[in-house]
């Protein structure tokens, strides 16, 4: 088990939110730490820490008038830590490139791969050929709902707003493992509330283990991530924010290092 650091940029700030209360209109969340440093900062830190795999994450749509300040941010923390971060949030096939050339690793999409619910796979098709396999994550950030096949992790789009049809299970994963390299999936329920994990989920994602995954979502103790080492069966890595010290929270980066290691 890895740990993967985040950089969240909202309205041009590196910040800690609610998940589940992001809005487009008005460019609203519920916040839970707004950083006085910039997104530099994070990334020198992870650099001198020699953590890499982590994801920065564009919080604003393109029209949003805060668009240009939160991708600036973004840029500057690719420059600080070439190839130690990915990037996602408005990613498509015309765009992608930018951000590899400013030095991101890995690009994370969701949105771009979904039509009216589904999943298009002449898209991921464009995705792949585009970036590369081997640049590419795709993020299948979930929601519960029940629903007539007893309720399941249905992957949300348009910065975890809007449900789609596709439901997360083991035969999907292995459907979408020839097209990336990893996946990312916030568990978007417990996004920011850092008061506990959706366990049933990584109970499902550790039955897998074809790529990396990274876990997201609710951890706030040391005891989350023994549960996601036990119950992911050793195959996940995690990401931690408003838990952790470096956004507010009582957990200490090293000692999550420590325990992952």
């Amino acid at each position: 088990m890895e740990f993967r650091p985040c950089i969240d940029i909202h309205n041009g700030k590196v910040k800690q939110i609610v998940g589940g209360t992001l809005q487009d209109f008005g460019d609203t969340a519920q916040e839970n730490f707004v950083a006085e440093q910039d997104s530099t900062f994070y990334a020198h830190l992870y650099k001198e820490a020699g953590i890499r795999g982590g994801h920065i994450i564009l919080l604003n749509k393109s029209d949003s008038p805060y668009y240009d300040a939160t991708k600036a941010q973004a840029m500057a923390a690719l420059r600080a830590y070439p190839g130690g971060l990915q990037v996602g949030g408005g990613i498509t096939p015309d765009n992608a490139g930018e951000f590899l050339q400013a030095g991101a690793s890995h690009v994370i999409v969701t949105s771009y791969v979904f039509s009216d619910g589904q999943v298009s796979y002449g898209r991921l098709e464009r995705l792949r050929e585009s970036v590369g396999k081997e640049h590419l994550v795709l993020d299948l950030s979930c929601r519960y709902l029940d629903d007539d096949k007893g309720g399941g992790y249905y992957i949300v789009t348009d910065r975890w707003q809007k449900f789609t049809n596709e439901r997360i299970t083991l035969q999907l994963l292995d459907a979408f493992a020839s097209y990336c390299d990893e996946f990312l999936i916030h568990a978007v329920d417990v996004e920011g509330k850092a008061d506990g994990i959706e366990l049933p989920l990584v109970q499902m994602l550790g039955k897998w283990g074809r790529i990396p995954i990274t876990y997201a979502g609710g951890v706030h103790c040391m005891e989350d991530l023994q549960q996601i080492r036990t119950q992911g069966k050793n195959k996940l890595n995690v990401t931690i924010g408003s838990a952790l010290d470096l956004f507010g929270g009582s957990m200490r980066m090293k000692d999550v290092l420590e325990a992952c290691r």
